[in-house]
């Protein structure tokens, strides 16, 4: 059988379309003629186990004879193996689909071992975290006092120490809150990672987080939960103070305005008082808008998505207003009601932020504050400390606190302050299913108690 040769495939035409080639060696070429001109497809023909087979070996011109011959030759010492060339061609693939795999999981291996600190935070912000806040103050708080100091730390290799160093640079600044706040942020992170991959298997030492004991970090006499209190001296030497504030600034020289301690805003005011009044908290009034307040009626809507609470068990929160609370809101209206929101930011596109009344608020008693110098942009004196600062700093949300603390000592139910607080009551799930009575009437009359009581005592003479 004569052997097939370069000149003779060039020499081919249209008119050999259909033509077969062979030569010793189970070489077989078969002729196509196309648009593209002349092709022959080869193939090898060979028998195994007394069965006829044939095998691909592609085509010329797109390879060369030689390439063609060259992988007859290795299909043919497959054959000769007892082995079927088209298995041996998809063992082959197989095993070369296996490597690549087993390179890109080492890739991914390695490249999961590098995670650091600053991985698992973006991915837990995104998937695994949603406050109220949109995570605006916790992204603040990792920002500033974690991740410039443990963020390129790999997972794998992070340790307590690494954490006890962020938590120490925080107590430094002698903020024991922030100590607790942040380390049960941190806490929360490593836990949603100790059960999620890749972060699962960089943890196999344990959590870090277990070994840390926040307390032994904080003042001995550091309190968890707050217990402020103002007594009826302390309320009425606020409002005194507020109203001297004014009188003194108004009284200075024009040229004098800018050294002298400025008065506190109106709408600050306002928020202590109503918090005072309604015992709601300083975030669920600075949400406020003005279409879920009602002077006419005297109500106040607060929707669930601003209260506090889980997702799923927040409760919408009907408040009646006292004459005491619903003077506030009369107020707050000749400022802020040309504006959807009671409370709005500067551009009136939304409210402010919910920190704000609290900060202000903190800024003037910084005797209680670790601060060497005052803040940019911000107050830096002791015009709001009350009763000599004996009783301590004060805040928002003592207002709440005491608000229902002078319920309480008025004869209002506790149950009945439960409600006025929006608190989510215990109890079986059927009996808070079947139990639907809301206690209106009983939480007007408690508010009215308490604004009653506020009037009254705000009328008697200042003893400090």
């Amino acid at each position: 059988m004569a052997k097939i040769t370069a000149k003779q495939l060039e020499a081919l035409t249209t008119t050999d379309d259909g033509k077969t080639l062979r030569e010793d060696g189970g070489l077989v070429g078969k002729v196509r003629a196309g648009v593209r001109g002349v092709t022959v497809l080869f193939r090898y023909e060979f028998k195994l186990d007394g069965k006829k087979g044939d095998h691909r070996l592609g085509s010329w011109p797109k390879k060369s004879l030689a390439q063609i011959r060259a992988e007859r030759d290795d299909v043919r010492a497959t054959v000769s193996k007892g082995v079927d060339p088209t298995s041996a061609r998809k063992a082959a693939k197989i095993e070369a689909q296996a490597a690549i795999a087993a390179t890109i999981a080492e890739a991914e291996r390695q490249a999961s071992e590098s995670k650091t600190v600053q991985d698992l935070f973006d991915t837990w912000l995104a998937d695994g975290v949603a406050r109220q806040d949109g995570n605006v103050e916790l992204q603040r708080r990792f920002k500033k006092d974690v991740l410039p100091f443990i963020g390129k730390t790999q997972i794998r290799n992070l340790t307590d120490k690494d954490l006890l160093s962020v938590l120490r640079k925080v107590k430094a600044r002698g903020l024991n809150r922030s100590v607790v706040i942040l380390n049960n942020d941190l806490g929360q992170m490593l836990r949603w990672a100790e059960k999620r991959k890749p972060w699962r298997p960089l943890m196999a030492d344990g959590n870090p987080a277990d070994l840390i004991d926040v307390k032994k970090l904080l003042d001995h006499d550091y309190q968890e939960e707050r217990d402020r209190i103002l007594s009826a001296d302390e309320i009425r030497e606020l409002w005194n103070i507020f109203i001297k504030l004014e009188e003194d600034y108004t009284a200075l020289p024009a040229g004098s305005k800018y050294s002298g301690i400025r008065p506190v805003n109106e709408r600050v005011q306002c928020a202590v008082w109503i918090c005072l009044s309604t015992l709601c908290r300083i975030g669920e009034l600075l949400k406020a808008e003005w279409k879920h307040v009602d002077l006419k009626t005297g109500r106040w809507f607060i929707p669930a998505e601003n209260t506090k609470g889980q997702r799923g068990k927040r409760q919408d929160h009907h408040i009646f207003l006292s004459d005491f609370a619903k003077e506030q809101f009369q107020r707050l209206q000749h400022e802020t009601g040309s504006t959807p929101f009671v409370f709005p930011n500067r551009s009136g596109d939304a409210h402010v932020n919910t920190k704000t009344v609290s900060k202000l608020i903190g800024d003037r008693q910084c005797r209680f504050k670790d601060r060497s110098k005052p803040l940019a942009g911000r107050h830096h004196d002791d015009s709001l400390v009350l009763a000599k600062g004996v009783n301590g700093e004060w805040t928002p949300h003592d207002m709440r606190r005491t608000g229902a603390t002078m319920m309480q000592a008025l004869g209002v139910p506790l149950d009945i302050i439960d409600r006025c607080q929006n608190h989510l009551l215990g109890g079986s799930k059927v009996r808070r299913h079947y139990l639907l009575h809301d206690y209106a009437e009983e939480k007007r009359q408690a508010w009215e108690i308490l604004g009653r009581e506020l009037q009254l005592i705000l009328s008697l003479p200042d003893e400090t």
